[in-house]
């Protein structure tokens, strides 16, 4: 895998405040970087209507259907953080979007380095305590090693 984390993928003062403004926010990312096209947002707005990307830890993982994989043009994380919890459903507060896209299954392997960062409630502490987008990157950063 190449770099899929890049410094120009990170917000660390999102906009959003509701899940599916903040889906679009963490997709428009991946849009501008030329991961995506604008459908595959749309495919993960769709996917949050039939399951939660909801991971605990202030963490959601949104991500595009199945049926939108040929619109990923290479795999990327975009992620924004946001200083109110956005209420993600069922009384879930989420303060770090995580917008993912994977061409053929590295998607799953993004999602396990994801998730091995934030079932660590210190790590999660740290990127919501990150003073900046720089500082998130430089915690994240090593989503990018093979």
């Amino acid at each position: 895998m190449s770099e899929i984390l890049s410094r120009d993928l990170i917000i660390a003062s999102g906009t959003a405040s509701t899940k599916e403004d903040a889906i679009r926010e963490a997709g428009g990312l991946l849009v501008r970087a030329g991961a995506v096209s604008e459908e595959y947002v749309d495919a993960m707005v769709e996917r949050e209507h039939t399951v939660s990307t909801f991971m605990g830890n202030h963490l959601a993982i949104p991500h595009g259907t199945n049926e939108a994989k040929e619109k990923i043009a290479h795999s990327a994380i975009s992620l924004v953080r946001y200083a109110n919890p956005i209420d993600w459903g069922d009384g879930n507060p989420v303060r770090i979007v995580a917008g993912i896209a994977g061409v053929n299954n590295e998607h799953l392997t993004i999602l396990s380095k994801i998730a091995i960062i934030f079932s660590d409630e210190d790590e999660a502490q740290k990127l919501l305590d990150a003073p900046d987008a720089d500082g998130i990157y430089h915690i994240l950063e090593g989503v990018n090693a093979e």
